[in-house]
């Protein structure tokens, strides 16, 4: 007897946990049911993926989607529309909001408005404060938190904890593995007059590797006082991928595609569009950075989506935010590097899809297995195609890679079964859901 599929993918490549390879998959009710060799299987739709990889579903858990507060930078309806459009399939989204999102009230308000008018899955990361720091334990394990992010610089009000007792009063009640944007408040406040007033290059000069190296050093040594698990977001310095290496037991970091593609010579060209916290800076850093990835110190990649409108970013440096778009463009940047020669294919999946899964105990996510959601990125690994402002769904409609031409592409984004995204359209309503994970899963679930 044929087996039938509610959807069938037929002649792709897998490229997955146990190796790469050719492999039909059959999804049934939002999940993966069947892998291998199908030709006698039918389904109620059938997607023919001759030519195209299939990759895990990508996962992003670094954007800021600007809902409650700043909808006319970007809402969470349009920031997922550029995540699906470019084949991220679940984001973590992050909590400077207005109101911020410190409280169970503010993050099940997140999860009400995210829920099927979002285009992919999402979860919310709940700022830790002084305030907060005795709930956390609680607010972590809440139906769509992330965890818990802090920030120890670059952040104002009650989200910014910028001193040891406060990171300290918050790891210590922490189960899960929370997330830190990390420099050196007091640096940056002492160094604040060399910006230059028109100069965004002088960005990196104020905000400098070692404003992020004290940081990341202290951020750690607190952790370790404390027996918790901590993530350093962005990681810009050759000196901080250097020093994790020695903390992996306990400290997991992230890359981003800006800090490996972009260099302090690109402030010429983009301006204020290259601003960033922490800044994009030289070639020697981006180069020590892509050797920490290549010998497994990076952990994961996000894309630190933060958009502003040109017209808030064309404003004179400093008084210009500090953000970019990201991401839409994360797949097609990276597969880009995996063309050149970069990185693997393999090692792109493990840092957008098992690996997040795998620091974040993600439920039923993470890999193309037999009970797993059938959340999908599929890939064109050879067309050729250059990225323009006009193909960003952000409200914000802007990318610093405009103009810029990439081999590699995603085709096809499917989430839960459903294609969300083929070809540039959108080809399904808005149907997306929390993440859950396993350390925070109800009992009897």
């Amino acid at each position: 007897m044929s087996q039938i599929f509610d959807v069938l993918l037929k002649g792709g490549i897998l490229v997955n946990h146990d190796g790469t390879g050719p492999r039909d998959i059959g999804i049934a009710g939002g999940k993966i049911v069947a892998l291998g060799q199908l030709a006698a299987a039918s389904a109620g739709e059938v997607v023919d993926a001759t030519g195209l990889h299939i990759l895990p579903g990508v996962i992003d858990t670094q954007v800021h989607f600007r809902e409650p507060g700043l909808e006319h930078k970007e809402d969470l309806e349009t920031g997922s529309r550029a995540a699906v459009m470019g084949g991220v399939t679940a984001v973590f989204e992050m909590p400077n909001t207005n109101p911020l999102t410190t409280g169970e009230a503010e993050l099940a308000d997140k999860v009400r408005r995210g829920h099927h008018r979002m285009h992919c899955d999402f979860a919310f990361w709940v700022g830790g404060t002084r305030e907060n720091a005795h709930d956390v334990a609680e607010l972590e394990r809440l139906p769509g938190a992330a965890g818990i992010k802090v920030f120890m610089g670059s952040s104002t009000g009650s989200l910014l904890v910028e001193d040891d007792a406060g990171v300290a009063s918050i790891l210590a009640n922490t189960r899960r593995r929370a997330a830190f944007h990390s420099e050196d408040e007091a640096r940056l406040g002492e160094r604040r007059d060399l910006r230059v007033p028109g100069d965004p290059s002088s960005h990196p000069v104020w905000r400098d590797e070692v404003a992020a190296l004290l940081c990341t050093h202290r951020l750690v040594r607190i952790a370790r006082a404390q027996g918790a698990r901590i993530h350093v977001l962005h990681i810009s310095t050759g000196e901080e991928m250097a020093f994790l290496a020695d903390h992996k037991d306990i400290a997991s970091c992230e890359v981003t595609p800006h800090h490996l593609t972009l260099t302090a010579t690109d402030y010429v060209r983009l301006g204020t569009l290259l601003q960033m916290n922490p800044p994009v800076r030289d070639e020697t850093h981006r180069a020590r950075i892509w050797q920490g990835l290549s010998e497994g110190v990076a952990d994961i990649l996000g894309s630190d989506h933060a958009p502003h409108t040109l017209e808030e970013k064309s404003k004179p440096y400093p008084q210009s935010p500090s953000g970019m778009t990201g991401v839409q463009t994360l797949v097609p940047i990276m597969l880009d590097h995996v063309a050149a020669g970069r990185l693997s294919l393999e090692r792109f999946v493990d840092m957008t899809s098992a690996g997040p899964a795998r620091l974040f105990q993600i439920a039923g996510k993470g890999r193309v297995a037999v009970g797993y959601d059938a959340d999908l990125t599929i890939v064109d690994l050879k067309r050729q195609t250059t990225i323009t402002n006009g193909w960003i769904a952000s409200r914000s409609n802007w990318t610093p890679y405009d103009g810029k031409s990439v081999t590699g592409w995603p085709v096809g984004t499917i989430v839960r079964g459903r294609r969300v995204m083929w070809e540039g359209e959108l080809t399904a309503p808005s149907g997306g859901e929390a993440v859950r994970f396993a350390e925070a899963l109800p009992r009897g679930a």
